[in-house]
C-alpha cells in the first residue's frame, strides 16, 4: 500500500474532521488576501486625502478583527485536525501491536526489539505526520497561493503577477532535486535510529551480564558510534530539509526584484497606484508560506514514505503460525501425536522426527532427555506455536489446526523454564490470566506454587513490586510465582517446560505433591513436565525419553529402569548426585 492511499482511506473515514478544518481554512485564507486589500485601499484613500479619521479607526478596526478571527480559526483548525490525524497513529499502532502479537517464535527469531520498537514510535510519527501536518499544510499552502495569485492577477495588475511568477519555474525544479535526496536520507535515519534502540533494549535487558563481564566500557563505546551514526543521519536529512528554505528565498528575491522593477516603473508613469503597488508587495509576502509550506510537506511525505516503507513489510508478513481454525470450544477427549515431524527454518536436521504418544484426560505426562533432545520443541507443537512438517496432533479427535489460536492457548498454561513476569505486583502478576481472582484465591496458588511463605517475607507482601522481568527476585521464586500464575488460571492442559530447574529437591517434592492434590480435585486436568531432572516425573502416567528428536524410550518409572537404558542411567547417576550433596 502506498502513502497516499493509506492516508486516502483514513481521510475517507473521517472526512467530517478534515472537511471542517478545511472549510475553517478557507476562512483564513480568505481573510489573508483581504487584509492587504484593505490595506491598500486605505493608503489610496490618504494619499488622495479621501479617508476621514472615523474612517481610519474603523478601518483599524476591521484589520484587528480579520486578525483575531485568523488568530481564531488557526488554533480551530489544529485542535479539530490534529483530534483526527492522531488516530491514524491509534490505528496503526493497533495494527503492529495485534500482528506482533499473533507471530509466533519463528517470527522473533528474525526480527530485532529494538527496531520493532523503532517502528512503533518513529516510524508511525512519521506516517501520521504525513496524514495530519502536511495534508492541511498542502491543502492551506495550496488554498493560499491560488487565492493569493487569482487576486494578484485579477484584483490588482497582471502585469506584475506575470514578471513575479518568472522565477517559480526554477524553484520547482530545486524542490524536485531535493526531495529525491531527502527520501533517502530520510529512510537512512530511520534506520540508524533503529539501531540505536535496538543496542539501547538489548544493553538494558543484559545489564546485569554487561557488568559481571566488564563489558560497560565497550558497551558505552559502541552506543557513542551508533549514537554518532544516528545523528549524522538525522543531520543528512536536516540539511536536505533545510535546503528548501534557501530556494523559496532566491525565488521570492527574484520575484521581489522584478516586481519593485516592473512597479516602480508603472507608478512613475502613473499606470500603477502607489496603494496597489503596495497591496501587491504585501501579496508577494503572503507568497512566502505557501512556499515554505510546499517544502515542509514534501519533507513530511519523504519522512511518512519511508516510514510506511519500513512499516509496511511487517503489517504484510505472514503468520509464523496460521489462525484459520473455526471451533471455538475445546472437545473433550485424548491428545495425540502421531508421526510427528518438524524442522527449524534452514535446519536440515529435524528437531523431532516420527514422535507418537497419546495423553488422556486427567494423566500425567514426563518428558526427559538430553540437552537439545526436543523437548521444548514438542511443547511448542502442542501450544501451536510452531506447526510440523509432517503427522498430525489432534486433541479430542480434532487437528489443533481447527481450533482457533485463542480457544487453544485458553485451554493451556504453559510455564516455560525462563519465566517472565511484568512491572507490577506479585499478586497481579500471580492474577494476570484471572484478573478479577480474590486474594484468597491468589494465596491459595501460591501455597501451591510453594511461595507463600517467601511472599510474606517481602517488604510489602503480595503487593511488593517485582520490577522488570521480575528482576528483584531469584530464578527459583520466579519460577514459583509463574508456576502459580499457570494455577490459579486452571486451564484443561498444564505444560511445564523445566520449570523447577532453579529450585531445591526439596521444593520441587512439594511442589509435585500438591500438584497431584490439584489433580485429584480435577481429574480431567492433564498434565506434561518436561524435565532434566528424573525426581521431576517419577510418578508420571507415562514417560517419554527423547534422543536426538526420536523417542528412545517410554514408559512408567519402573519399567524404564528395568529397560536399563538411558533413563535407568540417568537416574542412577542422579541419585548419586543428589546423596552426595547431601553429604
Amino acid at each position: 500500500m502506498t502513502l497516499s492511499r493509506l492516508i486516502g482511506g483514513f481521510v475517507r473515514r473521517h472526512w467530517r474532521a478534515y472537511a471542517s478544518s478545511a472549510v475553517m481554512l478557507f476562512g483564513v485564507a480568505l481573510l489573508t488576501i483581504l487584509i492587504p486589500r484593505k490595506i491598500g485601499a486605505m493608503i489610496d484613500g490618504m494619499a488622495a486625502q479621501r479617508l476621514s479619521g472615523d474612517d481610519l479607526l474603523i478601518g483599524l478596526a476591521q484589520l484587528l478583527g480579520m486578525g483575531l478571527a485568523i488568530y481564531a480559526l488557526r488554533v480551530a483548525w489544529r485542535l479539530r485536525l490534529y483530534s483526527a490525524a492522531y488516530q491514524l497513529g491509534v490505528e496503526l499502532r493497533t495494527r503492529l501491536f495485534a500482528r506482533l502479537a499473533a507471530q509466533g517464535p519463528a517470527f522473533y527469531q528474525k526480527q530485532r526489539t529494538g527496531d520493532l520498537m523503532a517502528l512503533g514510535t518513529n516510524d508511525i510519527d512519521a506516517i501520521e505526520m504525513a496524514a495530519g501536518e502536511a495534508l492541511l499544510a498542502g491543502f492551506d499552502g495550496t488554498l493560499t497561493l491560488v487565492m493569493v495569485l487569482g487576486i494578484m492577477t485579477l484584483g490588482v495588475d497582471w502585469r506584475l503577477a506575470a514578471i513575479a511568477l518568472l522565477p517559480f519555474p526554477l524553484m520547482g525544479l530545486a524542490f524536485w532535486r531535493i526531495s529525491s535526496h531527502m527520501h533517502v536520507a530520510a529512510s537512512d535515519s530511520l534506520k540508524r535510529f533503529a539501531a540505536l534502540n535496538d543496542h539501547v533494549q538489548e544493553s538494558l535487558s543484559g545489564v546485569r551480564t554487561v557488568r559481571a563481564l566488564g563489558l560497560e566500557q565497550r558497551n558505552a563505546k559502541q552506543f557513542s558510534e551508533l549514537a554518532a551514526r544516528a545523528a549524522e543521519a538525522s543531520l543528512s536529512a536536516q540539511k536536505w530539509e533545510a535546503a528548501y528554505e534557501p530556494a523559496v528565498g532566491l525565488t521570492l528575491t527574484a520575484a521581489s526584484v522584478l516586481t519593485l522593477g516592473l512597479g516602480g516603473y508603472l507608478v512613475w508613469n502613473d499606470m500603477l497606484t502607489i496603494g496597489a503597488l503596495t497591496a501587491f508587495t504585501m501579496y508577494l509576502g503572503q507568497l512566502i508560506w505557501p512556499m515554505f509550506a510546499a517544502g515542509w510537506v514534501l519533507s513530511l511525505i519523504n519522512r511518512g514514505r519511508a516510514g510506511l516503507a519500513r512499516l509496511q513489510p511487517l503489517l504484510d508478513a505472514p503468520l509464523s503460525v496460521d489462525d484459520h481454525g473455526t471451533l471455538g470450544q475445546l472437545a473433550p477427549g485424548t491428545l495425540a501425536l502421531e508421526g510427528v515431524t518438524f524442522a527449524y527454518d534452514g535446519q536440515t536436521v529435524p528437531a523431532l522426527s516420527d514422535i507418537s504418544l497419546a495423553l488422556q484426560p486427567g494423566q500425567t505426562l514426563g518428558l526427559v532427555g538430553p540437552t537439545g533432545s526436543g523437548k521444548s520443541t514438542l511443547l511448542r507443537v502442542l501450544l501451536r506455536q510452531s506447526t510440523p512438517q509432517a503427522g498430525s496432533a489432534t486433541w479430542g479427535g480434532h487437528q489443533l489446526s481447527e481450533y482457533t489460536l485463542a480457544t487453544l492457548r485458553a485451554a493451556i498454561s504453559w510455564v516455560p523454564q525462563e519465566s517472565f513476569l511484568f512491572s507490577a505486583t506479585v499478586s497481579e502478576n500471580i492474577a494476570l490470566a484471572r484478573p478479577d481472582a480474590s486474594r484468597a484465591d491468589v494465596e491459595h496458588a501460591a501455597r501451591m506454587a510453594d511461595i507463600h511463605d517467601d511472599i510474606l517475607r517481602f517488604p510489602q507482601g503480595y503487593d511488593t513490586p517485582v520490577g522488570e522481568r521480575g528482576i528483584t527476585l531469584s530464578g527459583g521464586q520466579r519460577q514459583r510465582v509463574a508456576i502459580a500464575r499457570s494455577l490459579l488460571a486452571d486451564s484443561t492442559l498444564l505444560l511445564l517446560d523445566d520449570a523447577l530447574s532453579a529450585v531445591d529437591t526439596g521444593t520441587e517434592t512439594r511442589i509435585l505433591e500438591h500438584l497431584e492434590e490439584l489433580r485429584r480435585e480435577r481429574p480431567e486436568r492433564s498434565v506434561v513436565i518436561a524435565s532434566h531432572r528424573l525426581s521431576g516425573v517419577v510418578n508420571a502416567d507415562h514417560i517419554v525419553v527423547l534422543r536426538d528428536g526420536h523417542v528412545s524410550e517410554s514408559g512408567t518409572h519402573d519399567s524404564l529402569l528395568a529397560q536399563n537404558g538411558w533413563y535407568a542411567s540417568q537416574w542412577r547417576y542422579q541419585q548419586l548426585e543428589a546423596s552426595l550433596d547431601a553429604t
